[in-house]
C-alpha cells in the first residue's frame, strides 16, 4: 500500500484556537486573576484539563452561545469550584481576551506557505466577532478561503455536522470532495475523532497536551508544528515537482 502524499489534497480544514493561535496561553494568562483572588496553587496543565470539562459540557448544553459569552460562563463556572465571588466584568473580561489571543510562532509564515498550494479554510469553535480580531493578528501575506465558524453552524465541534457543513461548502464553493479535504488540528477529541466518523484524512499538529485527547483517534500525518507540515508540502513537491 503507497504512502498518503500530501500532494492529493486541494483543501485544508484549520481548527483556529490550539493549532493556530496559542490557546493553551491565552485561558492560562485569562484566568490568573480568577486564581489570585482564589489563592489556587494551580498549574497550567491543571487549570487547563479543569476548564476542557466544563467547556465541553456547556458547549454540549448551549450549542447556540456565542463563543465569548461562553468563555464568561466558564469563568463563572470555574469560580464557583474554586468556591469564589466574582463580579459580572470579570467574566466578561474573559470572554472577550479570545480576540488577544497569539499565534504560534511559526503559524503566519507556514500559512502563507500553504497558501500557495491549498484552499485554506477555518472550521472553528469561535463566534465571528472575535474571530475578525484573530483574523486580524493571522492575515498578513494570504487570505484564508472561506470562515466557518461555530455561530454560522449553530453547534459546537466535536458534533459532526460542524464537519458536514464546511464539506459541503467546500464543494459547493470551490468543486472540493470529501477526498481533497485535509482535515489540519491539533485537538483528537474535537477534530480527529470527528474527522475519522467522516472518513476523513487529517494531519495532527501535536502542539501541546491540554487534556484534548482521544484514545481512539487517529490521523494520516503527523507535525509537531504548522512550519513542519508546510515544508514537508515544500519538500514533497520539490522532489515531484
Amino acid at each position: 500500500m503507497s504512502q498518503p502524499s500530501l500532494r492529493q489534497f486541494k483543501a485544508l480544514c484549520f481548527d483556529c484556537y490550539g493549532t493556530l493561535i496559542d490557546w493553551e496561553e491565552g485561558i492560562w494568562q485569562g484566568i490568573q486573576p480568577l486564581l489570585t483572588k482564589a489563592g489556587a496553587s494551580w498549574t497550567k496543565n491543571e487549570a487547563l484539563v479543569a476548564f476542557n470539562s466544563v467547556e465541553k459540557d456547556i458547549q454540549v448544553q448551549r450549542p447556540a452561545t456565542l463563543y465569548s459569552h461562553l468563555l464568561a460562563l466558564v469563568y463563572e463556572a470555574l469560580a464557583e469550584r474554586l468556591e469564589v465571588q466574582i463580579d459580572p466584568p470579570e467574566s466578561v473580561a474573559f470572554g472577550q481576551s479570545i480576540r488577544s489571543w497569539q499565534p504560534f510562532p511559526d503559524t503566519i509564515q507556514a500559512l502563507e506557505r500553504l497558501s500557495k498550494h491549498y484552499c485554506l479554510v477555518v472550521l472553528s469553535n469561535v463566534d465571528r466577532e472575535s474571530f475578525d480580531s484573530t483574523k486580524a493578528i493571522l492575515e498578513h501575506g494570504f487570505k484564508f478561503n472561506r470562515i466557518l465558524t461555530a455561530q454560522d453552524i449553530g453547534s459546537y465541534k466535536p458534533d459532526i455536522a460542524n464537519f458536514q457543513y464546511m464539506l459541503k461548502t467546500v464543494k459547493n464553493d470551490f468543486d472540493i470532495g470529501p477526498d481533497q479535504v485535509l482535515v489540519t488540528a491539533n485537538s483528537l477529541f474535537h477534530d480527529h475523532k470527528p474527522a475519522n466518523a467522516l472518513g476523513l484524512s487529517s494531519a495532527w499538529i501535536v502542539r501541546n497536551d491540554s487534556g484534548m485527547t482521544a484514545a481512539d483517534a487517529t490521523y494520516t500525518f503527523q507535525f509537531s508544528t504548522l512550519g513542519e507540515m508546510a515544508e514537508a508540502v515544500d519538500r514533497e513537491r520539490e522532489i515531484n515537482p
